[in-house]
């Protein structure tokens, strides 16, 4: 557990609250969510987790959720971050914010803010979001930007949408956005469980792809845009968060402690809490944090591999979600055994041009706005 002590959490991600307007099919947060917010970690919890976790070493704070911004001590919160000496970053929806609360937030200390977008129309987007929101992401894009704080716009990518990346990057533009993040979905949580609806074929994905090289060339500079794969399209795996246990935090809005944020749906794993140990004890010395740490847990045919250390053995949350085995190699990696059940679901992405419309509905978040939703485009 000595090895622990090599290793510095330069990220915290703090989930503030599983509350959220929207009603995402992708949604990274439990499937099983609370019943109500009462057990989410105080202001005074907060607050100790942050200077926990800057006395190990943490530069980077993610403010996120569900929405963090139905959190009411939100400025509190990012106010005595920035005084720790963090690097303030607000992961938002946009839903709830408005011209008063950004000056708040910069006022607060805020360094950076994400806006997502689920759509790049008024109606996919609230198709997907389950709100009728795009307008006022619009509005408050701008006011982020004439505020003078950096923005980053993510737009979620799948099956249903992929087709928009050119609207996306277009809209990005008029904004005057500096940074797009074009972020296909990965397939945990609620995206696991809609991904035969979600998953793109490979020609969606070389069209968008190749759309979003002809904006890059046609703009050159003027807008940094990121094109992040699905995983699944992969032949090597990522290193799980980086490496296990090696570079992040999260904290639940219960308190519960991960090394990333889909480690509970781990069967068998015990998750610390910081309503009963400190940070830095959890950190260095919980079974959790250690238990997949370097290469020493590996089998094979990770642990014969020449590229061991560099991917090191990938996701662990995507190995026991696919094989039920968290010690297993990532499917992604060719060389796994069970690398046809990526295949499989690639093959079935790539049938049928009407696999949309035969495929079972769309399982979203938030059942109630989902049916609402659902009556109105009928």
């Amino acid at each position: 557990m000595s090895g622990a002590n090599n290793y510095i959490p330069m990220w915290l991600l703090a989930e503030l609250t599983y509350a959220c307007p929207l009603q995402c099919p992708y949604c990274s947060n439990p499937l099983q969510l609370p019943a109500n917010r009462k057990q989410e970690l105080s202001t005074e919890q907060w607050l100790r987790v942050m200077r926990e976790a800057r006395k190990l070493g943490a530069v980077q704070l993610g403010f996120s959720g569900g929405e963090p911004l139905v959190r009411k001590d939100l400025v509190q919160l990012i106010e005595a971050a920035d005084d720790m000496g963090f690097y303030c970053n607000l992961i938002t929806s946009a839903v709830g914010l408005t011209a008063e609360k950004i000056t708040s937030f910069k006022e607060a200390g805020i360094k950076h803010i994400q806006i997502s977008f689920q759509g790049s129309t008024k109606e996919t987007n609230a198709l997907f979001g389950g709100t009728d929101s795009f307008e006022h992401k619009l509005a408050m894009t701008k006011e982020v930007i004439a505020q003078g704080i950096p923005l980053g716009l993510n737009f979620v990518l799948h099956r249903q949408n992929i087709h928009q990346v050119s609207d996306f990057l277009e809209i990005a533009q008029e904004l005057g956005a500096e940074f797009v993040e074009l972020a296909n979905t990965q397939y945990y949580a609620w995206a696991l469980h809609n991904r035969d609806q979600l998953l793109p074929s490979s020609e969606q994905l070389e069209e968008a792809e190749a759309a979003t090289n002809r904006f890059r060339a046609q703009h050159k500079g003027r807008m940094n845009v990121i094109f992040v794969a699905p995983d699944y399209y992969e032949k090597r795996p990522k290193k799980c968060s980086n490496g296990w246990g090696t570079t992040f935090i999260t904290v639940t809005p219960e308190g519960d402690v991960l090394p990333c944020q889909s480690a509970k749906i781990i069967k068998g794993l015990q998750f610390p809490n910081v309503r009963e140990e400190s940070l830095m004890d959890i950190w260095r010395e919980s079974d959790l944090f250690n238990r997949f740490r370097g290469t020493q847990w590996m089998q094979e045919p990770c642990a014969s591999c020449p590229e061991k250390e560099i991917d090191l053995g990938g996701c662990r949350c995507q190995a026991f979600m696919l094989t039920g085995d968290v010690n297993a190699t990532d499917p992604i990696c060719e060389f796994s055994p069970d690398h046809h059940l990526i295949t499989d679901a690639i093959a079935a992405a790539e049938r049928d041009e009407l696999a949309e419309q035969k495929a079972a509905p769309l399982l979203f978040r938030n059942t109630i706005n989902a049916k609402k939703m659902a009556e109105k485009e009928n």
